[in-house]
């Protein structure tokens, strides 16, 4: 008995999971899925010109600093194209999807920088704002981003309800101002710009390319067809040689980035915990993590900090794992110590992560003092629906006023909220007659503390 009612629970459970995960219920028809990513794989006429203005609203949304505007151009860019065109090729077996998206993409590529480029080079504003600088230093949760992303993104586009995904997918992955940062490090000179902003759209392209071509494989899509067994052979081979140059990259990649995201974050974690000082202020940090050279290079403004305190902060290096990491601190302001436009990216960076908290913690108070809005709103309009109610139940009842207020006991600091209501009768309510008023307002506005004041 209970191995039947044990085989009864499996049964319902693997039902309820193919019914409710099961994305092969609403697969659209496979050739159509793999000819609609294919229409996109092309670069020509007026795609390669929508790219081109949207090169343009991005590069001035970034200098700008405007999110909208750089959130406009994600929209119209049709960058994704040749990156899933990719995916899908792989999956498929098709060496000519393969070869027709990575001539498509180089060519995307090369327009955006060139675009990009040019835009920097006559545009009259040369600062890099926080928007831009936030697109040169990929880290872990770009890779995260990018494999869901292209993962929402294929599933979306192998189901016959598509939606808005596609569109979502190329906001969050953000594509196009990292192309648009890797112009501006052309257009300025500054190669670090370039190489991070270049380094973070290839860890896009390549993770969004990897979740595309599981996902096509876990669905299975029907793989090309070739009349000549020799030629199958060697294209299969060719293709698992890609994925292979695909997948181990993206491991290394992933190693890397996980690798050097824990470094920086017990760095961050070492200077905010170990290198406070009284009178002396950090006002630039750089950590170097390199193959050949950690080390944390902090400089300090204000009274001189004594040797011993650096020392003795060397010294607990070891606790947030950062053995043989050299600790650097530089103390005032010279032409030895310090490098104008390291300092200015610094300050610009600092900028932009106090911006976005000053904004997140204005969010939660413009979002509390809404619902408390509508809690007054909602008070305001109980008394005229109540009364009506109140006139069958208590026919003596003439005048009423309801609200919400606090009352502050003189034995206890905390206040209690209760719901005051004023009563006006033609007769005297007795005890029963008000218990029962008070149950009733209470059940009706799931308000437990009611007081009444009747007259």
């Amino acid at each position: 008995m209970k191995a039947m009612e044990k085989n009864w629970i499996y049964v319902h459970i693997k039902e309820f999971f193919i019914r409710n995960f099961d994305v092969r219920q609403e697969k659209e028809n496979e050739q159509e899925i793999i000819e609609s990513i294919k229409k996109g794989v092309e670069f020509k006429g007026s795609n390669l010109w929508v790219l081109i203005f949207a090169i343009f609203i991005a590069s001035l949304g970034l200098n700008m600093n405007s999110t909208a505007v750089i959130i406009g151009a994600m929209l119209i860019s049709p960058l994704m194209g040749p990156i899933m065109g990719f995916g899908l090729g792989l999956g498929i077996a098709d060496v000519e999807l393969v070869k027709s998206a990575f001539r498509n993409f180089a060519i995307a590529t090369i327009v955006s920088v060139v675009t990009s480029t040019v835009y920097f080079l006559i545009t009259p504003f040369s600062e890099a704002q926080s928007e831009l600088l936030a697109r040169t230093t990929p880290t872990i949760y770009d890779v995260l981003i990018a494999f869901f992303g292209g993962l929402a993104g294929i599933v979306a586009s192998s189901t016959k309800s598509k939606g808005n995904v596609i569109p979502g997918v190329a906001i969050a992955t953000a594509l196009m101002p990292p192309l648009c940062t890797a112009g501006y490090g052309l257009a300025s000179g500054q190669f670090y710009y370039f190489l991070g902003a270049f380094y973070l759209f290839f860890i896009n392209t390549v993770f969004i390319s990897l979740a595309t071509f599981l996902v096509v494989r876990l669905l299975k899509f029907p793989k090309k067809v070739f009349l000549d067994k020799q030629q199958e052979t060697r294209v299969t081979r060719y293709i698992g040689i890609i994925v292979f140059f695909t997948i181990i990259p993206s491991l290394f990649l992933s190693y890397n980035l996980i690798r050097s995201s824990y470094f920086n974050q017990q760095a961050t974690k070492f200077i905010t915990q170990e290198l406070t000082f009284t009178n002396a202020q950090i006002i630039n940090k750089t950590i170097i993590d390199t193959r050949d050279k950690k080390e944390i290079r902090v400089l300090l403004l204000g009274d001189p900090v004594p040797e011993s305190m650096i020392e003795h902060a060397r010294q607990k290096l070891n606790q947030y794992h950062l053995k043989d990491v050299n600790l650097v601190v530089q103390q005032g302001l010279n032409q030895e110590n310090m490098d104008i436009n390291e300092l200015k990216s610094m300050l610009m960076q600092d900028l932009y992560k106090n911006s976005e908290e000053v904004l997140r913690i204005q969010a939660i108070q413009i979002d509390s003092l809404k619902r408390n809005l509508e809690l007054y709103k909602t008070y305001d309009k109980l008394t005229p629906e109540l009364l009506p109610e109140m006139k069958v139940l208590f026919p003596s009842i003439r005048e009423a006023s309801c609200s919400h207020t606090y009352i502050m006991h003189t034995d206890e600091q905390l206040p209690d909220t209760v719901m005051l209501v004023y009563l006006k009768s033609n007769k005297v309510f007795s005890s029963e007659d008000q218990k029962k008023l008070a149950d009733w307002l209470a059940a009706r506005t799931n308000m437990e503390n009611i007081k009444l004041l009747i007259e």
